[in-house]
């Protein structure tokens, strides 16, 4: 039996539980080309095939993280959910485009996809600057 005066169990937040799903998933994709890139990428493709898929995985993996941090900043900030939700699914969309073109730069080589790298870097740079808006704006 919980105390009268007990906060209530918080509401589930259907957009932080995407977000974990989210970091989960790129995560493991981050994990599994990392690996394959320190074990079995050089036997079929060369040196800088293997730099751009550990590349890939670095930034998979930080961004991840990123957004696995943004599911308990909903609840801490609850006055910026909209903003960490943006900032969420631009690191989303970054995990994307900015790993997904360097993955296939370094299997297909040289190819359009070289032009979609800059476009998730810039999804990642506008995820953290959102990030920081809603700390900004919860500290005043």
């Amino acid at each position: 039996m919980t105390h009268p005066d007990s906060p209530a169990p918080p509401a589930g937040d259907p957009v932080a539980a995407r977000l974990m799903l989210l970091a989960g998933l790129f995560g493991a994709v981050a994990v599994a080309a990392g690996a394959f890139a320190s074990h079995g990428l050089s036997a079929v493709r060369d040196a800088h095939a293997v730099d751009l898929w550990k590349t890939a995985s670095q930034y998979q993996m930080v961004h991840a993280l990123a957004i696995l941090v943004l599911a308990p900043l909903r609840r801490a900030l609850p006055g910026q959910t909209r903003w960490l939700a943006a900032a969420g699914l631009c690191f989303a969309v970054g995990c994307v485009l900015f790993p997904g073109a360097l993955y296939a730069l370094g299997w297909y080589g040289p190819s359009a996809m070289g032009a979609v790298a800059p476009i998730g870097g810039l999804c990642f740079i506008l995820g953290w600057l959102l990030t920081g808006i809603a700390g900004l704006r919860s500290a005043g």
